[in-house]
């Protein structure tokens, strides 16, 4: 039997929401059924947290109210305990998250919503009092804020499950992608091709080293992203070797390039050498990327009394000033200075490489001029006093 609307008279519209739930939620699963992510969803689904919202709005308009607690609410400044339950509105956020609308579709519920409401409890043509307009008031806040709420919690659904697509499928091309990889250095190193075939295969190694780091890059930044943090597990370790065997597969990678290597000190310390690796890789591929052609890489690692240091240094073109705070963003993708065209990398290699300095305790710093040209620093202390040998180092 379809709700039918009763006589306004002059209800308050906490009493009214209560009052005439059932005829606004006919509204709002009739709104719901036109939209695209709605196809094969039966009533109870369209409704979902329809009627909760309805209850918590109508608690919210009985409720008295500061002007500041009004002000931070205006500026979309509702507390979100971490932790706490699901408010109904952030519950509707997930559910259609899940069910495939986009959130232009679960926008367009919300405003079907609140015109459904107001014109519903105003169709007695009465004059507006100072409180019904007060209760006007009140109840777009509290539409907006459940709005806030459902956009958030949908818009982490949609990330968190884009997070778990790329680190699945980055897992699952990782055992192809090392098949590939084995083979080619196999082919090479045989010295069975001639000279045209073998430089081909030198440039498929490249490419599958290549592909490797990047893919190394988009499952760390899925890792961070989700929460799992990037492990790091310090051991002994001295970077010496481990400063040398980077560049020398730079050097293999990228044979347009002259690096110059300067190590000095005592470069022995507690780290995670294959992650160090990665952090070089990361600022070498960077500087190989957006140096000059013409002069060389520089790299150098010095020993101090409580930390090493690795330098990363390149000619070319200085960063832009207002670049610098947001350098270390994900997916931060610098422009070339000639071609002024934005980089075709992912934009990870920084932000990776800074996760995982810093997950050592250490920091990343950058200079960048047209004299000195640009200089990556890595800091790492030798040990910190707070971290295990062997711990796992979650950020």
């Amino acid at each position: 039997m379809t709700a039918t609307l009763k006589p306004n008279v002059t209800l308050r519209l906490a009493d009214f929401l209560e009052a005439q739930g059932d005829v606004i939620l006919a509204e709002w699963v009739t709104f719901a059924r036109k939209l695209a992510g709605a196809d094969g969803m039966d009533v109870t689904a369209l409704r979902d947290h329809a009627a909760a919202m309805l209850t918590v709005i109508a608690a919210d308009l009985r409720t008295p109210q500061t002007a500041a607690e009004q002000r931070d609410k205006a500026q979309g400044e509702a507390v979100d305990i971490v932790g706490a339950a699901a408010t109904a509105a952030e519950s509707h956020g997930v559910g259609r998250a899940d069910s495939g609308f986009t959130v232009a579709e679960m926008l367009a519920e919300f405003r079907a919503l609140r015109a459904s409401v107001v014109r519903l409890w105003t169709a007695e043509e009465r004059p507006l009092s100072a409180v019904d307009v007060a209760d006007l008031g009140r109840f777009h806040e509290a539409i907006d804020q459940a709005l806030g709420e459902s956009i958030t919690r949908f818009n982490r659904s949609v990330e968190l499950s884009q997070s778990l697509l790329v680190a699945v499928l980055g897992h699952d091309l990782r055992t192809p992608l090392h098949t590939v990889t084995m083979v080619t250095e196999h082919v090479v190193q045989a010295d069975l091709l001639d000279a045209e075939h073998a430089s081909l295969m030198v440039r498929a190694v490249r490419s599958t080293r290549r592909m490797t780091r990047m893919l190394d890059d988009v499952v760390d930044f899925t890792r961070s992203r989700m929460g799992a943090g990037l492990g790091v597990h310090p051991q002994d370790t001295d970077l010496r070797p481990v400063v040398q065997e980077a560049v020398d597969e730079m050097r293999s990678s990228s044979p347009g390039n002259a690096f110059i290597v300067d190590v000095t000190g005592d470069l022995r310390g507690a780290w995670d050498s294959p992650r160090i690796a990665q952090v070089l890789a990361n600022l070498l591929g960077n500087a190989v990327q957006h140096g000059s052609r013409t002069a060389p890489v520089r790299v150098a690692a010095r020993g101090g009394d409580r930390e090493v240091v690795l330098e990363v240094r390149n000619d070319g073109p200085p960063i832009a000033a207002d670049n610098l705070p947001t350098l270390f963003s994900p997916f931060k993708r610098l422009r070339n200075a000639d071609t002024g065209r934005a980089s075709a990398h992912l934009g990870l290699g920084l932000y990776i490489a800074n996760e995982i300095v810093t997950a050592h305790g250490g920091r990343i710093t950058v200079t960048s001029s047209e004299a000195e040209g640009t200089c990556f620093s890595a800091h790492l202390p030798r040990r910190q006093d707070n971290l295990p040998m062997t711990a796992s180092v979650e950020r």
